[in-house]
């Protein structure tokens, strides 16, 4: 989000609408592309544009819309929040919602989509959770949370209890002793 003491620079909607419009048009080929092997009859190669090329211009167009409204409300407001994916989510989804020809699709489409764009900006935008800094080393930075996280090994052996790979000091002894008296076999010491 961008803060309010910078000054907003509007951005080309036209061309980032084309470049969109082409990606989700690459995307739709190959959506056509899948839906076109799996049919059961035989279409042929260019079945991905004959019989199931409305996908193509399904995505196209709702990338298009998506794109070109995110970024004309972007520069119509001059800020650079989630309101902008939100507008632009309502407009790809109602795209989505014309292909089934009803009112209550084109509206409830376009407000899913606008309601999971917009939660996406404002949470971050990604789907890998927030950035690292890039001035912290690696190294010291997974060193400082495995230092801060630590637990004494006491109150792991209270909490969890031995086995599974945790065992407190002394526990060779004790499970040589238990064995012993309840089965009556000498266990040697491990090495």
């Amino acid at each position: 989000m961008a803060s309010k003491d910078t000054v907003y620079e509007p951005k080309d909607a036209i061309g980032q609408t084309i470049t969109a419009t082409m990606i989700t048009a690459g995307a739709g080929l190959f959506a056509s592309a899948i839906q076109n092997s799996l049919v059961k009859q035989n279409v042929g190669a260019l079945g991905i544009f004959t019989r199931t090329g409305g996908t193509v211009a399904v995505f196209a167009a709702m990338g298009g819309a998506f794109e070109f409204t995110r970024v004309a409300a972007a520069n119509l407001r001059e800020k650079d929040d989630c309101w902008n994916p939100t507008i632009g989510g309502f407009f790809g989804g109602a795209v989505l919602g014309l292909r089934f020809r009803s009112f209550p699709a084109v509206l409830g489409l376009g407000a899913g989509v606008a309601v999971v764009q917009g939660v996406f900006d404002y949470t971050g935008g990604t789907i890998r959770g927030y950035g690292k800094d890039p001035t912290v080393d690696e190294y010291e930075r997974k060193e400082r949370l495995r230092k801060n996280m630590r637990r004494p090994i006491q109150e792991t052996l209270d909490q969890v209890g031995e086995g599974r790979g945790i065992y407190g000091p002394g526990y060779d002894e004790r499970r040589r002793k238990r064995i012993k008296e309840n089965y009556g076999i000498d266990v040697p010491a491990r090495f």
